[in-house]
């Protein structure tokens, strides 16, 4: 069998999930093949550790949602997901809501609540602020995960299983002939610069995909987020929000904002605010910087909906940057061959890199060992159609 030497870009979700499925294939063996995860600054350092970790059957792309989705629930069943990234299935529900003086909560606001179709076990949303209630998702086809717990236990997995993962910044990806050869990376601690063969390279370095491959047609969308620890545990109900506030200067009929929130296991709540371009993309995770008013208009907005998030401890405030593919028409993510032999692609999941992760890695490790894609028809996700320019060398 002829040797391997296969080098992943990008310790976040999609290149911790490539490096577990790829010691699964069944033509991965440790004694001949070699598998390094380079990072640049820690596993899951981004977005992958920040994000909110919703999974759904109704997220998009559909080529990879179904089959991500099923494997999420193999994951968590295999390796105790439930105990270890907190795997749960869960309800989910766009809730619209108007911001109005504080009312006592009565039997009276709760049957006009329920009058509106909303269930009686979110009691943690302040019964006379809403307006309408529509369902998304059930048990059956929505869950969660922790991503920073779910994206460390993949990489620790696929380390057990071989993988050799390393701390440096990538210079440079090299070719001959018109195939990869080498990857040349700094050593984190030392700064000394290492070059390692390669007969496949897989970039899945997320918004930073584009430093190594300019021709990739993503860009950055920064996301700040909070989390919560709320006066006391509230259902499993995940909450697309519409909210008009109180009317202030500037805003006489107040203005709409949407934040999203996420409870979690262990009475906590994750909460995010839109995203936006008004900062660009920094050279690593580790300069990413959390905007403070930000994170501060997301705390006070859910606080005009619920009583147990107002009273709650803010345990964390975050930022972030999502991989967005710029291009008519497009909505997911590139994966797949580049047009240069041995470089794979696997980036610009945008918000749903948790939930295709797994989706994502399987496919990736079927390109290495099987020359194509084999458990989902991807080709409407495949680079080549962006990268029509790119140079081989």
């Amino acid at each position: 069998m002829e040797k391997k030497e296969i080098i992943i870009i990008g310790g976040g979700i999609i290149g911790s999930t490539t490096a577990y499925f790829l010691t699964r294939h069944p033509a991965y063996d440790p004694s001949i093949h070699q598998i390094t995860l380079i990072e640049a600054t820690s596993i899951a350092s981004g977005a992958s550790g920040k994000a909110g970790g919703l999974l759904a059957l109704w997220a998009y792309p559909s080529c990879l949602v179904h089959l991500s989705f099923k494997l999420h629930a193999e994951l968590a069943q295999e390796h105790s997901g439930a105990e270890k990234w907190g795997y749960r299935t869960l309800h989910c529900a766009q809730i619209s809501a108007t911001a109005r003086p504080p009312q006592k909560r009565g039997d009276k606001a709760r049957a006009a609540l329920e009058a509106r179709g909303v269930p009686a076990a979110i009691d943690w949303v302040l019964p006379h602020l809403v307006t309408s209630y529509e369902e998304m998702g059930t048990p059956e086809t929505t869950a969660q995960v922790h991503p920073f717990e779910f994206t460390t236990a993949m990489a620790e997995l696929a380390q057990e299983a071989g993988v050799r993962i390393v701390l440096g910044s990538v210079t440079a990806v090299s070719q001959r002939h018109g195939a990869v050869c080498s990857v040349t990376y700094r050593d984190k601690l030392s700064s000394e610069e290492v070059t390692l063969p390669a007969s496949t390279t897989v970039l899945a370095a997320g918004p930073w995909s584009p430093t190594l491959l300019p021709a990739a047609p993503i860009s950055a969308l920064r996301a700040h987020s909070v989390t919560i620890e709320p006066a006391r545990p509230v259902s499993a109900y995940a909450l697309f929000t519409e909210i008009r506030t109180l009317p202030s200067e500037g805003h006489g009929r107040g203005k709409v904002v949407s934040p999203e929130i996420y409870p979690r296991p262990k009475n906590s709540v994750y909460v995010c605010g839109e995203g936006d371009t008004l900062v660009p993309l920094p050279a690593s995770t580790e300069l990413v910087e959390c905007n403070e008013a930000r994170c501060g208009d997301i705390v006070d907005q859910v606080a005009l909906l619920s009583d147990e998030l107002r009273d709650g401890k803010v345990t964390a405030r975050q930022a972030c940057y999502l991989p967005v593919v710029e291009g008519p028409g497009s909505s997911g993510p590139l994966v797949g061959e580049t047009g240069v032999k041995g470089l794979l692609l696997a980036a610009g999941h945008s918000c749903w890199g948790i939930q295709n992760g797994p989706a994502t890695g399987k496919l990736i490790s079927e390109f290495v060992f099987d020359g194509r894609a084999v458990s989902a028809d991807i080709s409407s996700l495949d680079p080549r159609k962006y990268l029509k320019g790119l140079k081989k060398r």
